[in-house]
């Protein structure tokens, strides 16, 4: 009867041992899971990842370093993307291009550029534009777009001169 007592304390233990011990792996899995999410997803680049990516094709200076002219494009009216349709962005914005070939570029091009933008802007949401993150993305996606239509890298930076959202 005494060594029924002691086998079933030991079966307990072993158990109860054994619990722990996956509880552990779990939690350090999802330990790591997580700061291999947070750093590949949500945490930004750092400052050499950024100055990297700023890089132009070319040249051995990243865009921050390089100054251009502004150029203003005129002002873009259009209807957001909300369910209603109830609401519009009025968007003025400069651009800096980085030399007279891009800014001449810029005023041949001026259908194909109000063409690729409104669509740009008439896709955009006011909950995404909202933020001052999105504003700084939409900035970036302008650029883009504009680079596509101009080519060679030609604008380094918009700039919002105007922005309403009613």
């Amino acid at each position: 009867m005494a060594d029924d007592d002691l086998t079933q304390e030991e079966g307990k233990k072993k158990g109860g041992m054994l619990k722990w011990i996956i509880i552990l792996v779990v939690l350090i899995a999802l330990g790591v899971g997580g700061y291999f999410g947070y750093t590949m997803f949500i945490a930004a680049p750092s400052e050499d990842d950024a100055a990297t990516s700023e890089m132009t094709d070319g040249d051995q200076e990243p865009l921050e370093n390089l100054e251009g002219t502004l150029v203003p494009l005129p002002t873009f009216l259009v209807n957001l993307a909300d369910p209603l349709g109830r609401r519009y962005l009025k968007l003025g914005i400069e651009v800096e291009v980085r030399d007279e070939e891009a800014s001449a570029a810029l005023t041949a091009k001026e259908a194909k550029i109000k063409d690729a933008l409104l669509l740009l802007l008439s896709s955009k949401t006011y909950d995404g534009l909202s933020s001052t993150k999105a504003k700084i993305e939409l900035k970036q996606e302008i650029a883009d777009r504009l680079n596509q239509v101009i080519g060679k890298g030609g604008v380094l930076r918009v700039y919002i001169t105007e922005m309403v959202i009613q």
